[in-house]
């Protein structure tokens, strides 16, 4: 990279969070609503699309910031201080760029990019599958029609689906392919018809609408994302770092601000001068358990971007996806037990009540969501399965 390069991207990334903090205002506004209401936070989502922000992983080639993981993550973190089902849909959106940006072909890229560098396309994912969360095994297949390839997916959870401009969606390559033979299909939303099915009344993360949903429609060729290396690749390098790295970066924002505001809260109350120790402990247990996921999050970010920078052996790769996984369960354990913390600390008025000025409630039911998004049991046991095939127990980055 030129120096003049560099200059270009530190500007890059400045920018991406000066958007973010500016936009934090207006996603904290409707945060409320959306959650009671449990209501799609256009307010939220426009003023993302009109900022630049969804093209924060679009090369600059095709318009948009041609920015990295950790400019990902450092917005994401933010974001998620306002509302974290806007940042969470969000992130999901830039982990669908990433991987046309990255394994699209030329004229997909071509067709979709810009667009989605100007704010005119949010692309949902479409992977999740009754009964299962594994991302490698389809049950439902393209159909060939020569020039074009037809398809119908139902996906008991689809994250905005309803409101997207378009899909990334697994699918079988062929009805005679078996279900490990997956491929993502890019669809716009004219080129499907898009089914609502069931309900979302959630506990928490009530603004995602991620209900259930039946795709039908038929796309061509060129919108089939093909490389060497399969989905597995396309996984390993795109949909795995992003999506684990970004959705433990929301979390946290959320639970670093509404420490923050909290310890300001009882700093007027006097809480600290008054050396009441159960608050206090609960105060610094907070933090020690924010500040640790923080760092973790941080140290794989660098980690999982020089992989990007400069490729990994293949030796290296259960070592960096057990890295990617326990990202993603520390971020959500951390998360949910900060803001825990935090009610006990600042007591049933202010950590309890719907009508808090501080909406720990809120936090805690959309927190209590992040154990079950990728469930951290099933990491956990891949993680088991990939320390037999990692010989070296060593932290991120470590040479040898």
């Amino acid at each position: 990279m030129t120096q003049a390069e560099a200059s270009t991207t530190t500007d890059e990334s400045t920018s991406a969070r000066t958007i973010a903090r500016e936009l934090v205002a207006v996603l904290r506004r409707n945060a409320g609503a959306v959650d009671s209401q449990a209501r799609f936070p256009e307010e939220s989502m426009a003023a993302i699309r009109a900022s630049g922000l969804m093209g924060l992983l679009v090369p600059r080639a095709y318009g948009g910031m041609g920015l990295g993981l950790r400019e990902l993550v450092d917005a994401a973190e933010i974001l998620g201080g306002g509302c974290v089902s806007t940042a969470f849909m969000w992130a999901m959106h830039c982990q669908q760029v990433d991987a046309i940006a990255r394994f699209g072909g030329a004229e997909l890229r071509g067709d979709v990019l810009p667009a989605v560098a100007r704010g005119e396309v949010y692309i949902a994912s479409v992977t999740s599958q009754k009964g299962s969360g594994d991302l490698f095994s389809v049950a439902e297949a393209m159909v060939d029609l020569g020039d074009m390839v037809s398809f119908t997916r139902f996906a008991p959870v689809v994250t905005g689906g309803a409101y997207a401009d378009g899909y990334l969606i697994t699918l079988r390559r062929s009805e005679s392919a078996p279900n490990g033979d997956v491929r993502l299909v890019y669809a716009h939303r004219r080129q499907v018809d898009f089914a609502v099915r069931g309900e979302w009344n959630a506990l928490g993360m009530r603004g995602t609408r991620s209900a259930g949903a039946e795709i039908r429609g038929s796309v061509a060729h060129h919108q089939i994302i093909e490389t060497a290396g399969g989905m597995r690749r396309v996984a390993m390098e795109s949909l795995i770092p992003t999506s684990h790295l970004a959705w433990a970066a929301c979390w946290l924002g959320t639970a670093r601000t509404a420490l923050a505001e909290t310890t300001a809260k009882l700093r007027r109350q006097g809480a600290a001068a008054t050396g009441q120790e159960a608050t206090l402990l609960r105060i610094a247990r907070a933090r020690l358990t924010l500040e640790l996921a923080s760092s973790y999050v941080r140290t794989v970010c660098d980690y999982a971007a020089d992989a990007r920078s400069h490729g990994i052996p293949d030796g290296r790769l259960p070592d960096l996806q057990i890295h990617l996984n326990n990202v993603k369960v520390a971020a959500a354990e951390a998360s949910y037990e900060v803001i825990n913390q935090l009610i006990h600390a600042a007591g049933v008025a202010t950590g309890y009540l719907q009508n808090s000025d501080i909406p720990l409630e809120r936090h805690l039911r959309d927190l209590r969501a992040a154990g079950l998004n990728q469930p951290d049991d099933r990491l956990m046991s891949a993680n088991g399965h990939l320390a037999f095939l990692d010989r070296r127990v060593l932290r991120p980055g470590m040479a040898g």
